[in-house]
């Protein structure tokens, strides 16, 4: 009986490790965007927290205020980071009932 249990246990396990994979990939190839500056700089991101894309609108770019549309661009890019690490939190949390497990997030 404990035996059994052991291997149920075990199976369960890799089951949801399957799963968490799984979803790993498909966060993957989702997207989140980001803006900063009213919509001036937008960054995409997937849902592993890597920066996509960053578009940046004309009008903002002014040679002699590299600073501004520096922080805009970082400030788009840090969201957009921030919310696909938070999308993929929150599809692992469904597989996992909440509970959180490090190295998968």
């Amino acid at each position: 009986m404990f035996k059994g249990g052991i291997a149920n246990l075990m199976k369960q396990a890799r089951q949801m490790q399957d799963r968490m994979q799984k979803i790993q990939e498909e966060m993957a190839a989702r997207r989140v965007e980001a803006s900063a500056g009213g919509g001036m700089v937008t960054a995409s991101a997937n849902g592993q927290g890597e920066i996509l894309s960053v578009k940046i609108e004309k009008q903002v770019v002014d040679p002699n205020d590299v600073e501004m549309l520096e922080d805009l661009v970082r400030a788009a890019c840090n969201e957009a980071a921030r919310k696909g690490r938070e999308m993929m939190a929150e599809e692992m949390k469904k597989v996992t009932g909440g509970i959180s497990i490090p190295g998968m997030m």
